[in-house]
Order: C-alpha cells, then structure tokens, then sequence
C-alpha cells in the first residue's frame, strides 16, 4: 500500500509531465485499436454481408441474344450449388453519369424493384416517402462516395440520349454496389422498368445468372468449369456482350484499399508508440537523476532499492494502464468516423462489433511495452547506495566542458546563452530531434501519398494498371476494329492511337487476366519492373504474384490456356499493377493468336494533343458509330473513380498531422517544463541583471531550434527516401513490388519549415511561464 502511495505523490509532483505521457499513450491507443479492429473484422464483415443480404456467390451476366438454357441447367446442376437463378435485365454496356461530380463510364445493370427473386432481394435502407413514376433505387456507394441524396435528379446517358430519374432510395449489396467492380446495377419500378426496356428495345435484354454454393468460395471454381463446358463464352473476340465474377474475388476487391488504410492507422500508431517509450525513458532518467537526494532519504528510512523500483514502474504502468483504457473506449466513439471512410471504399454500412481480443491485445501491447522500458531504465537505483544518493549521486569529481565561452562567442548574448543551454542538455535534445524526425517521417509520409492521389495521380493510376490515354473506344467486334483504329488514328488532334485489350487466361491452374498490345513501348504505363515486356509471338511477361506463385523465374517458359488451346510463351520480364489484384500478364497480339488464331483488337486508347474530349468523343460517335461499341471519356472516369481514395486519404493526412501536432506541443511541453524547473536559479539570476521575460521566452525558444531543426531535416530525408520502398511493402499483398511516387521536394521542403516554426511558436507559448515568475521566486523557491 505505501508503494502505491508513493508511486501516486510521484504522479502529483509531475502532474503536467503525467498528463503529457496520458494523452500520447491515449492518441496510440486509440489509432492502433481502430486500426487492429478494421483489420480484424473487415473479412467477417463482408461475409456477415454477404449472408445478411443474401447476396449470390457467383455471377454471370451474359446478352439475351447470347443466352441459352444449358447455361442455366450447368449452374442449377453443378456440384454443390444450393440455389440459382436466371433474372432478366437490361445490359447498358458504357453508361454515362456524374458521380462524385466528375463523369463516368462505366457498364450497368437494370433490374426490375418490384420483382420478387430470392438471391440479392432489393434491401433497402433509405428510402423516400412518396413515390413517383421516375424514381430509380441506386447503391450505397452513391450516397457515401457519388453525393447523391434521396429526391436528387439521377441522370444517365446511353446511346446519344439521356435519362432521367429521381433518386427514391438507397440499398446495400457486395455485388455491382461500388465503382471497383467494373459494373453498377440499378432498380426501377415495375411501369419504370417496362418503359425503358421498351424503348431501348431487344438489343439491351440480358441475363442475371446467380448461384450460392455451400462453399461461398467455390464460386471461382463455378465460373472456371462453366467456361471450359461452354467455349464459346471463353473466346476473348467474341462481340456480345459477358461479364463474371465471384466474391471471392469482389471480397478481395473490395477489402483491399480498407486494409491498406487501416495499416497506415496501425504504422503511425507505432510511431506514437515509440515517441511514448522514448518519453518514458526519458522522464524515468531524468527522474531518478532530479530526485536522488528524495531516493537515499527514502534508503535512509527503510524502502529497499526493489520497492522505490516497483514504486517508478507503477507509476508510468499506472498511467499507461489508464491512457490504454481510454483510448481502447474512445476508440468506439471514433468508428463512426472511420466507418464513413470504410462505406465509402467498400459501398457497404460499416457495423463493427466489440472485439474482446483486440481490445485486450491493443492493450497489453501498450502497457507491456512501457512496463518493460520503465524497468530497462528504473534498473539504475537497484544499484545506488544510499550516501551516493543523498549526494546527489555523485560519486567523484565531475566536471563538464564549456560550450560557447560568452568572452570568446560571437553573435548576440540571447543567442549564445541559448546554445550553451541546448549544449548542456544533449540527452534531453537527442531524445527531441529523434521525435521530431519520427513524426516528421509520419507526416511527409502521408503527404506524399496524398499528393500522389490528389493532386499528381499518374504515378498513382499507372500503379494501379490503368492507362494514362484520354480516350479509350472500343470496336463492336474484331473485324472492325483495325479499320477503326486507322480511321482515328487519322483524325485532327490525335497524337497516337494504341491496342489495349484485356482477356481472361489460365496458367497452370490459374485464372490471369492478360493485357494485349500490339507494342508495349508505345504505351504510357510500363508496369515492367524487371525485365521487359514481350516484343515478340513466342513471350510473355507475368506479374510478380503469378511469377511467385507458379515458382517462374526471367528465361523460362510457362503453359498458357485460352480459347480451348495451351501453348508455351517464354517469360522476359515482371510486371506489377493493383488492378485485378495482380493475377496479371502480357502479351502481343500476334502470341495471343496461338492459342485464338483469328484474334483481333477492339480496344483502342486514343491520345489527343490540342483538342479536348468531349468534342472528339461527339466527332467520332458521329462518323464512326456503327463500329463503335463504347467510348470512355478516361479523364472524367478516372476523376470520379479516384475520388473516393482521394477522401480516405485525405481523412488519414488529417489524422497525421492533427497528432504530429500534438504530440510535438506536448513534447515540447514536457522538456521545456523540466528544464524551467532545473534552470529556475539560472532564469531568476538572469532576471536580476535585467533580462526581460521576452529575453528569457526567446532563449528557451532557440535553444531548441537548432535541435528542431536537425530532427526535421532527418524526418524529411526519411520521408523522401523512405516512402516509396515502404509503400511498396504495405502494398506488396496487391501485386506491387516497385513504387515510384513523385516525391515533390519544395512541397516537402515547406512542410519541414512550417513545422519548424511550429515548434519554435509553441516553444514560446511553452515558455510563458517565466513571464509571471519574479526574480527573487525563481532564485529561492
């Protein structure tokens, strides 16, 4: 009991120190318990989703023209299939609309409201109260990420016309509910529904053909064996119209970006961590040093060594205990908010439930690591004997050097008396600038990731796999599709036109998308990192992943499946791409007619130069309609499709920044604090030659300038030489080995200098304290 007395008047003598060491372990806890939590429950979440909105496991949607009843028996007969059903639709390949207010292209899928179907029933959760003749049911995501509100005009383009709904409601789904799926789906009422299919004719009827298996992730195995039951359907050229995808596969999309945002809570939570351990270290160091004649008065009068240990290590345990506790509760109050930034990625409400075990473990991992530091540096007074301690633990002589003699220093006295101060305290200044460099390293990281996203997206976008053009038209079938590409190629304004297709392969028992190009050097994205792309019919190159998976390495051959052929390409290079969660390769126009022979392009990226888009688009659409299937505008898509990873990163920048802040004022705090406290006969002496309280604010300030300063510059040098290779890490699960994201230096520059300005302003409002101290108080007291 009289450990614990003691251990709690050692909090009372530093209670601003003890409320610094609170709120840090507080911002740690909380970062790292949502962090942990989002990673720990993100995978059961989409599940508990997909069970509750009864959503299909595997989804085929294919055009009526093309649609034949042994597809549907297949997938009702398949092994392991527990329910199926075949939904008549309306196909709209390249839809145009706003949606985050930017346009996007992008395919889309109508679907009757009123219809009852028991695979993905409408589920709504917000809806209007009136209904009108008009109204049109969007996905969630058009809420959180499109900023569409319910009884908002909902217009989309198709076919040179326009139409127009008001938006009556919104509803969740894991399958067709955010833009990363590469397809949307709608609901109209029953009237509605009739009306459109009626005036957009038989060309737009299609197929919804869904299945649940008793193992949900059978759905790719499903999707596979259908296609080698039915080739016609797997042959790449073929002109109507197919889209498929499992949730497997729609799971692993979707939980992608989510994961990647919550490690970045958990990394920077880690800094915050260290910076804790540093600050503990040095306030258990300083307070044996201050305390040491109060150490051999509590010897003299019966504490052991052991017990006064117990006393330091119940102290900063008992406050890390109390700041952990805290930040695991606030951490439930702060969801809300990273939950809107999880609906916005995944299109889906967020309901994180109370994890016990991370909570505990969030838990333990704080108090754990502060007690094992306490200790390591506690472990001093097992060895102080009790006349070394009321010496004040000098054992000999010491002497010190003396920095910066006034008689010999040039420049004013505030400055010189400022650095002999920083000189004699080089501990608590190295435990400073390796602060400042940590959270400066935090901040420039999340800075550069945000201008990568925000505002120079090309390193960004070609990361992903997608390419930088400004149009991308796509033939209505391969015998168009050259006399297509040279028409445009011909046209005004049109810089180059290049082949860009994409095809579904197999490869030794897995399932690549392949990219197509007729010459990989004249595209803008070159995703090869080692080796090079195929130049010639008899190559390939492989993403990283498939390389790592298929155990293949630059030089050898690999067996590749398409179209009821295999044949052997010879691997020259790796590529990487985020895109199709990097089960990705390449290959030439002319290799991929080994295995389809009469294989021919459809999708050509057109790259303009002094002609905007939408005039082209209209130009082209207008002479060349009949060959075309689609025209994307890639600018105005890739603004709305970007927007949503702009907010959540913007939203975890914030974070960073709002705690680098923080955790540098109460940093700054603590050490100027104590250095008042140690320096007060120096202060009040000065005071009583003359020197104003402004003199002595200022000198305080500076003495800790130049350690700011150096910290900063480490901070940055870290950021810009750090930032690529550990985003390369962090995305290393998604197909990325190399990441070469601009590092803008001024940007990087002005961001160390305001935060060294920063840190010499709250140095000063820090210092205050000597402005109501008098002279004679801060000699005696």
């Amino acid at each position: 009991m009289k450990i614990a007395r003691l251990a709690i008047a050692n909090i009372r003598n530093g209670k601003s120190a003890a409320l610094s060491q609170l709120v840090l372990i507080f911002i740690a806890a909380l970062l790292l318990t949502t962090g942990m939590t989002v990673i720990g429950q993100i995978g059961s979440f989409f599940d508990r989703k997909t069970d509750q909105l009864r959503d299909p496991h595997a989804v085929m949607i294919i055009e009526e023209a093309q649609f034949k009843p042994e597809y549907e028996q297949f997938v009702r007969s398949y092994p392991g299939v527990s329910s199926a059903e075949a939904e008549p639709i309306l196909l709209l390949n390249g839809t145009n609309f706003l949606f985050n207010h930017s346009n996007m292209s992008i395919g889309t899928v109508i679907l009757n409201a009123e219809k009852e179907r028991s695979l993905s029933p409408l589920n709504l959760i917000e809806t209007s109260k009136t209904a009108t003749a008009e109204d049109i049911y969007l996905s969630y995501s058009f809420k959180v990420s499109g900023g569409y509100q319910l009884g908002d005009s909902f217009t989309f383009h198709y076919k040179e016309k326009d139409y127009r709904f008001r938006v009556a409601g919104f509803f969740e789904t894991t399958m067709m509910g955010s833009q990363s799926m590469g397809s949307f789906k709608f609901y109209l009422a029953d009237a509605s529904y009739r009306n459109l299919a009626d005036s957009l004719g038989e060309s737009s009827g299609g197929r919804l053909l869904s299945a649940t298996l008793g193992d949900r992730y059978e759905g790719a195995e499903l999707l596979s064996d259908f296609k080698r039951a039915f080739p016609e359907m797997d042959t790449p050229n073929n002109s109507d119209y197919t889209w498929q995808i499992d949730v497997g596969t729609v799971k692993s999309t979707s939980t992608m970006t989510v994961n990647i945002v919550a490690m970045l809570l958990i990394a920077f939570a880690s800094v915050i961590v260290l910076v804790c351990l540093i600050v503990i270290k040095f306030r258990v160091s300083n307070s044996i040093k201050d305390g040491m004649r109060n150490i051999g008065i509590l010897q003299a009068i019966g504490y052991t060594n052991g017990q006064i240990l117990f006393a330091f290590v119940l102290q900063f345990a008992g406050i890390a205990f109390v700041g952990s506790v805290a930040g695991v509760a606030a951490s439930h109050a702060a969801m809300p908010f990273f939950g809107s930034v999880i609906s916005s990625l995944s299109g889906l409400r967020w309901s994180g439930s109370f994890d016990l075990a991370v909570q505990f473990g969030s838990l333990f991992l704080v108090v754990a690591l502060v007690l094992a530091v306490t200790l390591q540096s506690s472990l001093r007074i097992r060895k102080l004997a009790p006349v070394a301690a009321l010496r004040g633990g000098i054992a000999t002589h010491s002497f010190r050097r003396n920095y910066f003699p006034l008689e010999r220093s040039r420049g004013g006295l505030d400055y010189v008396l400022a650095l002999k101060a920083m000189m004699a305290g080089r501990k608590h200044n190295a435990m400073i600038a390796l602060i400042m460099a940590a959270v400066t390293f935090g901040s420039i990281f999340s800075i550069i990731l945000y201008y990568n996203v925000a505002k120079d997206k090309t390193a960004f976008i070609h990361l992903v796999g997608v390419e930088t053009s400004n149009v991308l038209v796509t033939a209505n079938s391969g015998e168009n599709g050259q006399r297509l590409r040279e028409s445009l190629e011909k046209e005004v304004g049109v810089d180059k036109v290049t082949v860009l297709d994409l095809v579904e392969t197999r490869m030794e028992g897995e399932t690549v998308y392949t990219n197509l190009s007729d010459d990989f050097g004249r595209l803008e994205n070159n995703t090869a990192y080692e080796g090079r792309h195929p130049k010639y019919d008899n190559e390939i190159s492989i993403s990283w992943l498939i390389a790592k998976k298929l155990d293949k390495r630059i030089g050898d051959t690999i067996q590749v499946e398409a179209g009821g052929r295999t044949y052997s390409y010879l691997v020259t290079g790796f590529s990487q791409e985020i895109n199709n969660m990097g089960q990705v390769a390449n290959l030439t126009l002319t290799g991929m007619r080994h295995l389809i022979p009469d294989y021919r392009a459809t999708s050509f990226h057109v790259y303009l130069e002094g002609k905007s888009n939408e005039p082209f688009i209209s130009d082209i659409k207008e002479k060349y309609g009949d060959a075309i299937r689609d025209v994307i505008d890639v600018d105005e898509t890739l603004k709305s499709q970007t927007g949503t990873y702009v907010s959540a990163v913007f939203a975890i920048m914030v974070v960073v920044l709002t705690s680098t802040v923080l955790v540098m004022a109460l940093i700054l705090y603590l050490v100027i604090q104590t250095s008042i406290l140690k320096r007060k006969q120096e202060f009040g002496i000065q005071k009583a030659l003359g020197f104003s309280a402004l003199q002595l604010m200022n000198q305080i300030a500076i003495s800790f300038v130049p350690v700011a300063v150096a910290g900063v510059f480490i901070g940055c040098l870290l950021g810009c030489l750090c930032t690529n290779p550990l985003l390369a890490l962090l995305f290393s699960s998604t197909g990325i080995k190399s990441v070469q994201f601009v590092v803008n230096v001024p940007v990087i520059a002005a961001v160390g200098a305001v935060i060294v300005i920063l840190a010499y302003i709250i140095s000063l409002l820090v210092s205050r304290r000597v402005r109501h101290l008098s002279a004679y108080s801060l000699i005696v007291e």
